[in-house]
């Protein structure tokens, strides 16, 4: 097993890299993640652990065997308190940062149900909003969580982290807009798009056909492709100033209605 104690380290600041840029990720193919819950999440989803990085006054090697079930020592790495603080994205996390490869999220390896409901949202910026999604859509054990026209690295840090392991749960696929919608339409997957015009209230549609829940940002709404290609623009109804929520939780109380709809 390798035990690495200085900040210096030509490994250490590879990890930093992964860490901080988008560009290291893709260029790689692989991502850092940090904390057991989302460690053991990503094992469960057959995700490959290049190497872990531990603590040991954080973290014995035993615990962390018995946690992850990986016995081969070469996974692991020992590390010293600074070099974690170093590496550590949360400073309250349980002392294990892993390296892992990523994963592809091609549209065309969705496996679908008879009746799928799937989550789309297009656009989306703000980690903590796609980790939030993520979050709901596994709340309610959505079949598919598309991004449109990403603009953010899946591997994030910021998205593991605000969905709590939520990015490891879900069946995840990324293209765009255009082509999102002719596999919807190929599917006989209706569309319903949040959307201030045109809109019927969301609680009044039928949810119980294959149906793809379509949300967008809050500063621009859903591009005008989407609502033209919409089969109805929903909207829920708000008694304030305010003409718009988080995406998120908008996103959430839709899906909770089809769920409620659908006998779930």
């Amino acid at each position: 097993m390798k035990t690495i104690s200085s900040t210096q380290n030509s490994l250490v600041k590879q990890l930093i890299q992964l860490k901080d840029k988008s560009r290291e990720r893709k260029k790689s193919g692989l991502f850092v993640l940090e904390g057991i819950r989302e460690l053991q999440l990503a094992i469960k989803a057959g995700y490959t652990i290049e190497s872990m990085w531990f603590d040991p006054e954080i973290i014995a090697l035993d615990e962390l065997i018995g946690l992850t079930g990986i016995q081969n020592s070469e996974y692991y790495v020992q590390i010293t308190k600074e070099v974690y603080q170093k590496l550590a994205y949360r400073q309250t996390t349980e002392g294990v940062i892993a390296v892992v490869r990523s994963i592809t999220h091609n549209l065309d390896q969705l496996t679908l149900g008879n009746k799928p409901l799937i989550l789309v949202a297009e656009a989306p910026e703000k980690p903590g909003n796609i980790g939030a999604l993520l979050r709901t859509a596994d709340a309610a054990k959505l079949d598919a969580v598309i991004i449109a026209n990403p603009k953010t690295d899946l591997y994030n840090p910021n998205i593991i982290r605000s969905s709590v392991g939520c990015l490891f749960t879900n069946t995840i696929a990324t293209a765009s807009t255009a082509e999102i919608i002719e596999f919807l339409k190929a599917k006989g997957i209706q569309i319903h798009a949040a959307a201030l015009t045109a809109s019927v209230n969301y609680s009044t549609v039928d949810y119980n056909k294959p149906t793809a829940i379509v949300v967008g940002t809050e500063a621009t709404g859903l591009s005008e492709t989407w609502l033209e290609n919409s089969d109805q623009n929903i909207i829920i109804p708000m008694q304030g100033e305010i003409d718009s929520m988080n995406v998120s939780v908008s996103a959430a109380i839709i899906i909770f209605e089809a769920k409620r709809q659908r006998g779930f």
